[in-house]
Order: structure tokens, then sequence, then C-alpha cells
């Protein structure tokens, strides 16, 4: 069942075009009555379930919308704003994605960042960032769980979870696809899947995806060392294993991995014009003239089991996962050459060089999952669990003189060790026929033990400050209340109240300053309200809610300001609210319609709460209260400014995303068109607010023209992505000058499916 998106900053005309077919469908929807709408169902709540009854906003992307958004080979960041209230973006490219649902989430780029959104890849959290950047394929279904998830996932959920879930294997049947797509930048995107039955009992699966692109940035500064960037090769496998003698009694057991060539994100000298943010004159996105190295190179490793063991009134289950990864990124971040104390620099007013690089030698993450659940057919269900993480990370910061030869001139590392557990259990009670209740709890204890060094100090920190150590150890309770009551057999109403927590972090990027910073425990508390229906002889679907959110003690990352550095702190109360809602519509047995749109406030509450902005090298139009001007007699080179009432960084208050599959039936096959539009409103880079860091709204449109035929065992398409070519910066670095970084091209392809 596709489902898609609407992205804008020209007229509103899609829109109300898509707007005007969906008030229009009934009409043609009366006349048809032959199809449904497919049932979905989803693992929210570790059961499988109809969505429609789960008393949490949640939506789902599977099957041809997966299909068309992967078809140009971007990386995960295509989700972005594909469903309501998230957004994805990234300052490392494709190695390092960080989500955002209704405005929680974080900027923070160090490699030890923890986010309030988790990731969960076949029921195994990814907690470091880097691991939540593995290729989407083979997938049978993405769930987005929007709200706090403390009960059933655990800690650093406070802002929701996105889960996916890989296709299994399947016993005693040979099957399998190939896709293969070619297209702008000569890109290539190849990926497939192969089911084989080994026995009776076991049988496995091995699916590949393979992706390149030519580089498209040329670099104009004749003694760049890096000509050219922004290509990739990225090559990901997985291969599974289910092990079932019997009905009660499964294993599956999974490993995985992935190679990464390409490159850094590519950050781009005074590409605002001041004042504005619109681009500078002349501004061309195939472009930039810099002087650093641009390389980027990943690889990770990991397996999971899983078995479930039906005993009868309980199923057990036991989940073990480990995952590894290793990235090394340099990238040029003033995004020019030179400085102005030299003969030449530019583009614009290049104060100094800054070229850096973040490497991830070491990590390892560790998780074990006991959960048992009922198996009762009584109104009474219940499950509960214990919970065991155990992560290690060592973290390299290199500085280098991209004036001197790009030679390295600064080196500092980080080591982090973190130990969690919890126990948690939740019960389901059906009251009556129409009314049913949910209720669960979750004790979590987390442990982190940091310490950070200086070995080679950078010509702006010349001193030795020795070992910086930390720790922090916390504990919390968390847990969700909620009510579903049926309207009738095709419609529930729901209300929901949750908690959630983010354990304490530490950020030490010695390399750039002398301070480790620990941020405490946020905890969050949620009310939402809501309605599922479907309708229309099955043909409607809507799913509509509004939330509210309380945060106390937010953990924020204060980015920049006058060097390239992080710095943790809380803020006293953050609210946000808002709506969310998904409809569909058959309107004919041949077209399928599809609009979802979400609206987030979000307010800092702290009226203590002060951050540096911009330094007086990149001079932006600051909006904020300056609490203390920038002084450079005292080593002072930004103001410092009040951030109580700002919105949350890379918070897009409006989501739109519209979607419309039309069919034509041949004697042979089928032709198609499907069109996809995704919409987001504008957003802050930074904290604080600015007129040059604030990103304009983003419209991002696809189209695909299709031939489906021999019983639908082959496809071949061709389509578009970004097709209007919208060009807009989507995050920017103040410490040096005008800096920023952009959204992907437009991209025109080929693509053919083979399925069997």
């Amino acid at each position: 069942m596709p489902e898609t998106s609407v992205r804008r900053s020209f007229t509103l005309h899609p829109l109300a075009a898509a707007a005007a077919l969906l008030i229009a469908a009934p009409a043609f929807a009366q006349q048809q009555a032959a199809q449904q709408l497919q049932t979905v169902t989803v693992t929210a709540e570790r059961r499988v379930e109809n969505i429609r009854d789960v008393p949490s906003s949640i939506s789902t992307l599977s099957g041809e919308a997966l299909d068309v958004l992967n078809s140009s080979g971007q990386d995960i960041r295509m989700l972005a704003a594909r469903v309501p209230s998230l957004n994805i973006e990234s300052s490392f490219g494709r190695a390092f994605p960080r989500f955002y649902i209704r405005g929680l989430g974080n900027t923070d780029f160090d490699l030890n960042a923890s986010q309030p959104v988790s990731l969960v890849f076949d029921e195994v959290v990814q907690e470091n960032p880097i691991l939540k950047g593995f290729p989407i394929f083979d997938v049978a279904q993405i769930e987005v769980l929007r709200g706090p998830q403390g009960t059933l996932f655990g800690r650093n959920t406070t802002a929701g979870v996105v889960k996916f879930e890989s296709v299994k294997p399947v016993l005693k049947k040979t099957e399998g696809y190939f896709t293969i797509g070619a297209g702008t930048f000569s890109t290539l995107n190849a990926e497939g899947a192969f089911n084989i039955p080994m026995s009776d009992v076991l049988a496995a699966r091995v699916s590949l995806q393979t992706q390149h692109r030519d580089d498209w940035v040329k670099n104009t500064h004749a003694a760049g060392p890096t000509k050219e960037m922004e290509g990739y090769d990225d090559t990901a496998g997985r291969v599974q294993f289910l092990y079932q003698p019997s009905k009660d009694f499964s294993a599956l057991f999974n490993v995985h991995g992935r190679k990464l060539d390409g490159s850094a994100r590519v950050f781009r000298a005074n590409v605002f014009k001041r004042g504005t943010s619109d681009f500078v004159d002349g501004f061309d996105p195939k472009k930039v003239s810099q002087d650093g190295i641009n390389q980027q190179d990943l690889s990770s490793d990991g397996a999971n089991l899983r078995v479930r063991w039906n005993l009868g009134d309980v199923t057990l289950h036991s989940i073990t996962g480990y995952e590894h990864v290793k990235v090394f990124s340099r990238g040029d971040i003033d995004g020019g050459f030179g400085a102005v104390f030299l003969p030449s620099s530019g583009p614009g007013f290049i104060p100094f060089d800054a070229e850096s690089a973040d490497g991830l030698p070491k990590h390892r993450q560790v998780s074990q999952e006991f959960r048992v659940e009922s198996n009762a057919t009584g109104p009474l269900k219940w499950q509960g669990g214990v919970y065991y993480f155990n992560e290690e990370i060592g973290i390299d910061s290199f500085n280098y003189s991209s004036i001197g030869g790009n030679a390295q001139n600064g080196y500092a590392t980080q080591h982090q060790d973190n130990k969690a557990w919890a126990v948690f259990g939740s019960v389901n009670f059906k009251a009556t026929d129409a009314l049913e209740l949910r209720a669960g709890l979750r004790y979590t204890k987390d442990k982190k033990d940091f310490y950070a060094d200086r070995l080679q100090a950078p010509p702006f920190s010349p001193t030795f400050i020795g070992r910086i150590p930390k720790s922090t150890d916390a504990s919390n309770t968390s847990g969700d209340l909620s009510l579903t009551y049926a309207l009738d057999k095709t419609t529930n109403v729901y209300g929901r109240v949750a908690t959630g927590f983010r354990a304490p972090s530490i950020q030490g990027r010695l390399l750039f300053g002398d301070i480790v910073s620990v941020a405490s425990s946020e905890k969050v508390t949620s009310y939402e309200a809501g309605v599922k229906s479907d309708f229309m002889n099955g043909r409607a679907r809507i799913s509509a809610g509004a939330f509210h959110y309380t945060i106390k003690d937010q953990q924020l990352t204060a980015v920049g300001g006058a060097a390239n550095f992080n710095q943790l702190v809380n803020a006293e109360k953050t609210v946000g609210k808002g709506f969310e809602v998904d409809f569909k519509l058959l309107a004919t047995d041949n077209l399928l319609l599809g609009i979802s749109a979400s609206y987030n406030d979000t307010k800092i509450r702290d009226k203590n709460l002060r951050v540096d902005a911009c330094s007086i090298n990149a001079n932006c139009t600051i909006l904020d209260p300056i609490t203390a001007p920038a002084n450079p007699a005292i080593g002072k080179f930004s103001p410092t400014v009040s951030i109580d009432g700002n919105p949350l960084p890379q918070a897009p208050k409006t989501v739109v995303n519209v979607n419309a599959r039309w069919a034509m039936p041949t004697a042979d096959g089928e032709w198609y068109v499907y069109t996809d539009w995704s919409y987001r409103s504008k957003i802050n880079f930074f904290l604080y607010e600015a007129v040059e860091f604030t990103g304009k709204p983003l419209t991002e449109g696809g189209l695909r023209v299709g031939y489906i035929w021999g019983n639908g065992k082959y496809e071949a398409a061709v389509f578009g992505r970004n097709i209007t070519d919208q060009v807009r910066a989507v995050g920017g670095i103040d410490f040096n000058n005008l800096t920023g970084f952009i959204n992907d091209p437009r991209t025109w392809g080929a693509q053919f499916k083979m399925t069997f």
C-alpha cells in the first residue's frame, strides 16, 4: 500500500489540488466497492496488532512506498517529512543521521551523542548515532512511534522510536527479488534478496544492496587536494537463518554488515547573503572552492539472535544483539580556502583555516533482553522482562592545517563505557467489549564512565590540561497509561499519558575547548488523544490525534559559537503541542490517494538559559536578546544570548505529505503513475535564532511512471526525485563564516525489478 509526502516552499497550488482531489474522492468511492485498503498491523507494543487498536500515534512505510523513496540511491534521510512530525538531518553526510520527532532531537555532532529518538532494527536498539545510518533494503515495514516509549523500549525514547523490521526467511519456499536502477550522476542502485529453503525446519534469506554515485561537486580551487566530492560507494548485506522445528519454537539468527567509501559533508563558505537566508548571488550547488581534504570511510558489522518458546500459558522471548562500527570522516569545516591574512582566500571572508576529522576506532555494543508474554485469551494480557545494555566507545578528534599542507596539528581522544539495565512490565485489560485499558512501568539504571585527553594541542588550544574524567549514575521509573474505546467495529477513540527519560550525557571535545560538560537526565510527560477509523466500506482510513508534552531538564547541545565545539546544557522546561493526521482513500479501484500532516509548536522555557551565538567572524544577524556582547580583548569572540521562548532547532512547525497512485490495467499487466510530495516549513539550525542560519521551507517531489507485467513478476519504471530541483540550506556552521550545507539535488533514472 503506497504512502507518500509533500514538501513545499513555492506556492501551495499542488497541496490545494490534492485537497480538492480528496474532497471530491468520496463521490468516486461510492461508485466502487470491490476493493478495500489493506489491513496494517504493527508491533508498536511488542505484539502484532491492527494499527487501529494501538492507543498511540503511529505511521508506517512499506512496500511500494519504500521502493519509490529508495529508487535514487538516497540514504536514510529520505524518510524526513515522509510521515507526520519526522525530520532527519546530518552534518556528516550518509554516516550520522540525526532524528527528530515532534520537534525533539539532538543537533550534537560528537560521536557519543545520545538522541531522544531511538532507532530499533530487528528488535535491537542502535544506540550509537553512526549505527543509525544503516541502509534500508529488504525491509518489511518501518514504524514511526511518536511520543515517549519509556515502558517497552526504555531510556532515550523521550521523543519516540523509529522501528525497522527486515523481511524474514520462510520455510519450504524459494523466492526472492532483484532490482537495479541507474540515473543522474552515474547513480547505480542494485538490491536483491533470495530465500533458500534448506530443510523442512531450516531456511535462509540473503539480502544485499549496493549504491554508487559519481562525485558531482567540483572543487574550483586549483590547489585543493580533493578535486571532486559528494560521490559514494555504499554496500550492505544481511544473512538470516530461521530454525523452526515446530509452531512452538523458533530461532532467527541475523548477521549484517556495511562498507561505505564516500564523501564527508561538503561545507560551503559564506553561502548566505548577509541579513537574509538567501544564497549569495551566483551560487552554484555543483561548485565549491576548498583547500581541505574530504573523505569518509565506514565499516560496520553485527549479529542478533531472536528465540521464541511457546510454553503454553506464556511465550518466552530472548533477544541477543551485538553491534560494531568503525568510521573516519574528514572535511573542510571553513568551507573555503586560505585565510584573510594570506595573499589569497575565499570565497568571501575566511578569518582562519578549519579542517578537522572525527573517528570511531573503537566501538562495541552488546544487549540482551528476556521477555515473557501471556497467551491468555481472556480479558487480561500481560508481558514483562529484563534488559541489559553494555557499550564501549573510543573517539579520535583531529585538527589539520589546510594552509600548512593539510598536516595534522591537533589530536584528542574520548573514551566512554555505558552500562544500563532495566526491568519492565505492562498489562492490557479489556474491561468491556468496547473499553480496553493498558498500563506499564519500567525501572532503568544507567551508568557512564568517561574520560578525555588532549594529546596534541592545536595552535588555538596551546595548553595540555591532562586527562579529565567524568561519571554519571542515574535511575528512573517511567510508564504509560492508556484507554481505547470502540465507538463501533471500525472506529476507536483513545487517550494516552506517558513518561520517559533520557539518561545523562557527557561531552568532552577537548580539541576545541577545555571543558567536559555533563547534562543531567531529562524527563518528559506527554498527553495524547485521538481517533482511528476505517470507513466507507474499508476504502478510507484516518488516524488523527492531538498531543501536549512537557520536558523537565531537557538536554540541549550548544553547538558552535566561537569554536567547533559542543557543550551540553539543561533547559529548565520545554513545552510542545500539536496534532497529526494520516488519511488514505481508495477513491476508485485504480486510484489511491494519501495525505498526512502535522503541526508542532515547541518552546524552550528557561529565563536563565544563555548560549553563545555566532562568532564575530560569522557576524550573523542575531534575533535573540544579547545578554553579554562579544569582547575580543578578553578572548570572548561570540555574544551571549537568551534563548527563552525559542523553538527547538531542526523542528519544523508544519509537515505535509501527499501521494497518489493511478493504475491503468491492460490485457497483459498494468501501467501506473505514482507521485509523492513532501513539505516541511522553515527551521532554525541552532538554539539561538539568526536570520542567516534559518532554513527556508523545503518541498521535494517525486514522480514515477512504470509498467508491471507477468502476474506482477516484472516491473520497469522511470523516475525523478526532487523533480523541481529545489535547493535549500539544511544546516550551517557559525564559528568561522556564514557556512552552510544543502539538500540532495534532482535526479532522474530508470529501474527494473524482477520477483520470483
